[in-house]
């Protein structure tokens, strides 16, 4: 590893450190992707790293017979060293060693081999790909205390506030046997308490915290964020922009489910707004919705699912502008009309209710489709969200004007060293090395895994399919097996929850709206005839341990209902279950009615179907693996947008 001086905050772009924006045309990404294919089929199954284990178990050799005090007294020494002589393989592994003696002590969790090859490969700057169930959140510490130790600020970002909560508390006790201190970032914390926290030699933060407190950095600082000008001002000012930013920079980060975070959420952008003027906007909004309602699909305009799009026939626009013509004002200009009515049939068919939102206490909130979980202060752009208040019969909040926006491709790529780990990244290694430089890297099992796949079932329609998961869940529940089920919306899991109701089977529901509920059910999960119906919150940072006797019983079976836009998310809700070496099976009981199928092929996909009931495999495959050519394609021409947008606001003199 590279000298730590350039690493540390006070070195580069005064004292708030950063890697200067990328700028790669087709041409290098392309040249990029194909290097990550390369390297991955070479080396992302080897990760190697033999002769360091053994330098971790030489330095652990005299540590067992010493007293926990005598072991920290040895730590300012390496701190020291750290500091002055770099990350050299030596000091790297004395602190593995320390640290793996420390979680045994104090956590009675003893990193295994593989998780300390995770934690130097995440050292290193690359992705470890880990199984579910392997320790990730103890593997994360190994890295996070060498860097720490070394006097670089570590930021570990994850999915949501609970597991920042858990992870930071859980950890904390092997940090404070080196005399780290660790800081965690949740909603609603004050500036100063934020402050502090990123002060930490370690904070963990979930993603859009992060973000969100990025820019507001970048809002203090503006586009005078130049050394020497900051250093000047510091000076002769008496509370400096430098004392206020919330961030010591952007130094060394390791990001957990990181496919998720740097994949999955890089298709939305990051938007900091202030309200803008609403005392015309429930009028307005009330009347398109109303215009809306009038327009005939197929004839007045024409809807593309997969793009999230309305396009306006040249019928559609003229009867638009007939509908429209009472209401005059803003409606007068054919540009603004048209945008009005595609944002408002956008609300009606592209925005479902219990699929995309929720509505609670007068408020539409957003489900992430990639989670699970909501997003209750966020809002969708250039009036889309105020659309959905209107058609919902809500009270309308006033349209959002943009202060500043960065899509985590941009954000995470600022960083000067970036890592992470999850348990599904190869099938993304190419677009992670061409976007983000990164590499990854498949870690071996601590246990050879006992997972069995059942042969999929796929049906005509969903009517069929929903009777099979019923059968299904009433044969596993009948033989005392734990049953997870994985739906892909809020609406299907109370769909399914019905008709177990009616069949008469116990179950649990878990989704955005049993969102607080999360740790307990998923704590039972794996009891002895359980049955679990869940989103896709079920599906990352979290742990299902097997009852009494269930393992004799074959363990956990996990049922997917449907078919995700990547297989990466159904092999994470695979993984659910087969943990550690615990056996495990799963299967996939989908029908050809099913949103992913329809959104490709539509009708012909059943007809298909019927007359060739082997070609439903083949249709299901299809389309999902569309679909992730299709989102990849989204991101990268959000990375392009992003960068045009920045290059204009860096003309007009803005931040970002």
């Amino acid at each position: 590893m590279s000298s730590t001086a350039a690493l540390r905050p006070g070195i580069a772009l005064g004292g708030y450190p950063q890697r200067e924006d990328l700028r790669d045309g087709w041409l290098d990404r392309a040249a990029a992707s194909l290097a990550g294919f390369v390297r991955q089929a070479a080396y992302g199954r080897n990760p190697g790293h033999g002769e360091f284990l053994e330098r971790v178990n030489a330095a652990a050799a005299g540590l067992a017979g010493l007293s926990n005090q005598q072991i920290r007294d040895s730590v300012p020494e390496l701190r020291r060293r750290l500091y002055s002589e770099g990350l050299k393989e030596d000091l790297v592994a004395q602190v593995f060693a320390i640290a793996r003696e420390a979680a045994d002590r104090l956590l009675r969790m003893r990193p295994f081999d593989v998780q300390l090859i995770g934690g130097r490969v995440m050292l290193d700057g690359k992705i470890a790909e880990m199984e579910t169930g392997e320790g990730k959140t103890l593997t994360a510490t190994l890295p996070a205390c060498v860097a720490a130790l070394a006097g670089i600020p570590v930021h570990i970002v994850t999915v949501n506030d609970f597991l920042v909560m858990r992870d930071a508390a859980w950890m904390k006790p092997v940090y404070a046997f080196f005399g780290l201190k660790v800081g965690t970032i949740t909603e609603g914390m004050q500036p100063d308490a934020r402050r502090a926290a990123y002060a930490c030699d370690i904070t963990y933060c979930t993603n859009k915290q992060l973000v969100f407190d990025y820019l507001k950095d970048r809002l203090l600082l503006g586009q005078e964020a130049r050394p020497l000008h900051l250093q000047i001002e510091g000076l002769h000012a008496e509370f400096p922009r430098t004392q206020r930013v919330l961030l010591r920079g952007l130094c060394f980060v390791i990001v957990d489910e990181a496919d998720s975070v740097l994949i999955d959420e890089a298709r939305t952008p990051l938007i900091i707004s202030s309200a803008g003027d609403t005392s015309h906007a429930s009028q307005i909004y009330g009347e398109a919705i109303a215009l809306a309602r009038l327009l005939r699909s197929g004839l007045d305009f024409a809807i593309h699912p997969r793009d999230r799009e309305i396009e306006l026939t040249e019928a559609g626009r003229r009867r638009a502008a007939e509908l429209a013509e009472p209401y005059g004002g803003v409606w007068i200009g054919p540009r603004r009309r048209e945008e009005l009515v595609r944002r408002a049939l956008s609300a009606f068919y592209l925005f479902q209710r219990d699929k995309h939102y929720l509505v609670r206490a007068e408020k539409v909130q957003i489900v992430d489709e990639y989670t699970g979980r909501v997003m209750a202060d966020r809002s969708w752009e250039r009036g889309l969200h105020q659309m959905i208040e209107a058609k919902e019969g809500l009270p309308t909040t006033g349209q959002q004007e943009t202060l500043a926006r960065i899509s985590y491709q941009r954000f995470f790529r600022r960083y000067l060293r970036i890592a992470g780990m999850t348990g599904t990244g190869r099938e993304v290694a190419r677009e992670l090395w061409s976007v983000y430089g990164l590499a990854v890297v498949t870690i071996p099992t601590n246990r050879p895994v006992r997972r069995q796949r059942i042969e999929d079932q796929v049906h005509v329609s969903a009517e069929e399919k929903w009777a099979a998961i019923v059968e299904a869940a009433r044969a596993h529940h009948a033989a005392g097996r734990p049953l997870l089920v994985g739906t892909r919306s809020v609406a299907a899991s109370e769909h399914l929850s019905e008709l177990l109701s009616k069949a008469q089977l116990p179950h649990q529901v878990l989704n955005a709206r049993q969102d607080q509920e999360e740790a307990k059910v998923i704590a039972n999960a794996g009891e002895r005839g359980r049955i679990t119906v869940a989103t896709n919150m079920a599906g990352r940072g979290t742990d299902i341990r097997l009852g009494p006797g269930v393992a004799e019983l074959g363990g956990l079976q996990v049922l997917a209902t449907e078919r995700h836009d990547a297989r990466r998310i159904d092999r994470q809700l695979f993984g659910r279950g087969g943990r550690q070496g615990d056996p495990g099976s799963y299967q996939a009981i989908v029908s050809l009615e099913d949103e992913i199928v329809q959104e490709l092929f539509g009708r012909y996909a059943t007809r298909l179907g019927r007359r060739f009931p082997r070609a439903g495999r083949l249709l299901v495959a299809a389309a999902q693996r569309m679909a992730e050519r299709h989102n990849a394609r989204t991101r990268r021409e959000l990375l392009r947008i992003d960068d045009h947008l920045s290059d204009l606001l860096a003309f007009t003199g803005r931040p970002e």
